[in-house]
């Protein structure tokens, strides 16, 4: 069964910035696609003859909801084969073929330490299904710290929708960082790393990374120099 391909259907494609789209894939076969929270699926994308070339994968955003749908958020790359693909020759109603759930980028069994959600980007995809699925099972929790890092304000996914779980999960604090934005902006400014420098205060926790492997590789050197040990740190690499 570990290779098994699902047919899956495009339900629905929203523009959701410039350069990101949000697709919705129903798979018929499955009465329910299950997975955990922070997982990923594999598309075969018709892009080259090599099976290895044609594969792309990409977290799931949604939370684990009993249905056969999941979302996905995909960032236009220039000049990449897959994005190009999915950009240009998807839409509404269109085949897919993928495989999954994939991935061992999951919440840790006791929610018993600090989360700290540090990532970039679409890698926010993994941490909004997760903080989604805390809320809708109402799991108690220790304080949740999403640390997201975008150039401007207009590159930000999901902000609404963060805000408002902001007020409604209990110690879920979301702290948008722009590195590129003008004076209008109020929030926080530079990278990310900084605010978990500040946050983390030797407080047992869990440092969950997702997003572009600079970011990542930095982040890691960062949280062991703070005197974290490796195993607190989990990451999804992108790109």
């Amino acid at each position: 069964m570990l290779d098994q391909w699902y047919k899956g259907q495009v339900t629905r494609i929203v523009q959701e910035t410039h350069n990101t789209r949000r697709f919705w894939i129903q798979i018929p076969e499955k009465e329910c696609f299950d997975f955990k929270a922070g997982q990923f699926v594999t598309l075969d994308l018709p892009i080259h003859e090599q099976k290895n070339k044609r594969w792309r994968s990409y977290s799931i955003a949604s939370p684990p909801d009993g249905t056969n749908t999941i979302e996905l958020v995909i960032v236009f790359l220039e000049g990449g084969a897959g994005t190009n693909y999915l950009f240009n020759q998807v839409t509404e109603g269109s085949e897919l073929t993928l495989k999954g759930p994939l991935g061992h980028f999951t919440l840790p069994e006791q929610l018993d330490k600090d989360l700290f959600f540090i990532c970039t980007g679409t890698g926010i995809a993994p941490f909004r299904s997760m903080a989604q699925y805390i809320k809708a099972h109402d799991l108690p929790h220790p304080p949740i710290h999403l640390i997201y890092g975008c150039r401007q304000q207009c590159d930000l996914l999901y902000a609404s929708e963060m805000c408002q779980l902001e007020q409604e999960l209990n110690d879920f604090h979301y702290i948008p960082t722009l590195s590129r934005e003008d004076d209008l902006w109020t929030g926080r400014k530079g990278y990310v790393h900084l605010i978990y420098e500040e946050l983390a205060r030797k407080q047992p926790a869990h440092f969950f990374l997702c997003g572009w492997k600079n970011m990542i590789d930095e982040a890691k050197q960062r949280i062991l120099a703070l005197g974290y040990d490796r195993h607190d740190i989990h990451q999804e690499l992108y790109g």
